[in-house]
């Protein structure tokens, strides 16, 4: 098993794991071999293992049970038409890599230095974790100290350059700009599910019984009546949702219909689906917490929209390469890595088992 201490907090910061088992075989790898140069600056592949290793971990302990499959099986299976799901997370892995070594070659433009307590606080995450675990352990993984230690370095680098990043954008927004609408509307389904959770089709006699209560609904509500009032008599729940004209739900004609009303107050017409009838109302025209709400999101889209351009100028102007032979040294279907989840307690001892 490999494991990190209890003083190994960076490491858990930084997306490394508690612990992580291994299985299977693995081959030695050479961890100073160049897998990727980024202008001119090389990748290790003992960087570049260690971060695809917990990358695989994440994918193998949480997802391969959620796909329905085993963690071994899992890297042969296809993600798109020409991928296999290793291919696509080794891409994705060595993209990040990439990133953080971009990252880290701008920061001093944005004066961001790693502090002595910063890199005192990684070099004994490195020296904990290399203490607590088996030469074959963190051969598998790459789990140096120097592999260690410069991605902790990279990605604290990165966390300090996030926002240094994002800084500058216009971050007045409007309220025509972040506009959002309330409505309120009750969805007539046609199907029932019982208590075990099994789904039956209304019958044609019961859709028209619903379709005339949907109808009670629209008029009583048009008439003045309150929406939630009537639809609990019918027996339904009326929902509240705040929505823009680029809203999908809860359902995208429902959507158009109540944002043409112009008056707060206004019902729609019965909206058949396939699967049932809405029936909606117009609430408000402005939603307050809704709309400032939305300014908040339409800024930081801004601030990461300059951090996406920033990132992509940088690829631009910057010579990357990959050793494709080196990289495939790097092989997740013969060698499991599984996450194991161990609790700190407020004592601060380790109950992570070896």
């Amino acid at each position: 098993m490999i494991r990190f201490g209890k003083r190994a907090a960076v490491l858990t910061a930084a997306g490394v794991f508690s612990a992580i088992t291994v299985m299977g075989c693995s081959s030695s790898i050479d961890t100073d071999a160049v897998v990727a140069t980024v202008g001119g600056e090389d990748i290790p592949l003992g960087v570049a293992n260690f971060y695809a290793r917990m990358m695989q971990g994440q994918y193998e302990t949480y997802y391969a049970d959620m796909m329905g499959t085993t963690g071994e099986a899992m890297w042969t299976q296809p993600s798109s038409e020409d991928q296999t799901y290793e291919d696509s997370v080794k891409d994705s892995a060595m993209e990040v890599l990439q990133d953080l070594y971009l990252i880290s070659q701008h920061a001093s433009e944005y004066e961001v230095t790693l502090s002595e307590d910063e890199k005192d606080a990684i070099a004994e995450a490195a020296k904990q974790f290399d203490e607590d675990n088996s030469a074959e352990a963190k051969e598998t993984v790459s789990g140096y100290r120097k592999d260690i230690e410069k991605y902790l370095e990279l990605v604290t680098i990165q966390s300090k350059m996030d926002s240094k990043m994002k800084e500058g954008v216009d971050e007045e927004v409007s309220d025509e700009e972040a506009a959002q609408k309330a409505m309120q509307y009750v969805y007539f389904s046609y199907t029932s599910t019982d208590d075990s959770g099994a789904v039956t089709e209304l019958t044609d006699e019961e859709k028209t019984a619903l379709k005339e209560d949907a109808q009670t609904l629209a008029d009583r509500v048009a008439a003045g009546e309150d929406i939630t009032a009537v639809a609990e008599e019918l027996g339904q729940t009326a929902y509240d949702v705040t929505f823009d004209s680029e809203s999908t739900g809860p359902n995208e004609e429902v959507i158009a219909a109540v944002d043409a009303f112009e008056t707060e107050g206004e019902v729609t017409d019965l909206i058949e689906t396939d699967g049932g009838i809405y029936v909606a109302q117009l609430t408000s025209l402005l939603d307050r917490e809704a709309t400032d709400q939305e300014k908040t999101n339409i800024v930081e889209e801004r601030r990461q929209e300059q951090y996406d351009s920033l990132l992509a100028q940088w690829r631009e102007d910057t010579e990357i390469e990959v050793d494709e032979k080196v990289w495939g040294k790097v092989d997740f279907e013969d060698t499991g890595v599984t996450v194991i989840t161990s609790e700190t307690e407020e004592s601060g001892e380790d109950t992570a088992s070896e």
